[in-house]
């Protein structure tokens, strides 16, 4: 069980950065990197669901995942849409 709770740890612990000073590749980057971190949990929780059959804390280890992952990928690509329109849309 303290695996799972480093892992929750791990996952509250990233903050999302200030992706409205970052340049378009910047937040391309980004965006990849996020996807990354949540294939990588996502490994991990299935393997600790196959350890702790049901467990309540890895349910909530799931919801953790999901609500953090899901903010900040959507906030990532608000920013990046909202900065293609300002520099490539609007300058033709």
């Amino acid at each position: 069980m303290e695996k799972i709770k480093k892992l929750i740890e791990e996952i509250n612990l990233r903050k999302p950065k200030n992706y409205e000073e970052m340049k378009i590749e910047q937040i391309s980057e980004e965006l990849h990197n996020i996807m990354k971190f949540e294939q990588n949990i996502l490994k991990k929780i299935n393997i600790f669901e196959k350890e702790y059959e049901d467990s309540d804390l890895i349910k909530y280890l799931k919801i953790i995942c999901k609500n953090t992952i899901e903010r900040e990928t959507i906030l990532i690509q608000e920013i990046y849409l909202k900065k293609i329109d300002s520099q490539y849309l609007n300058s033709k």
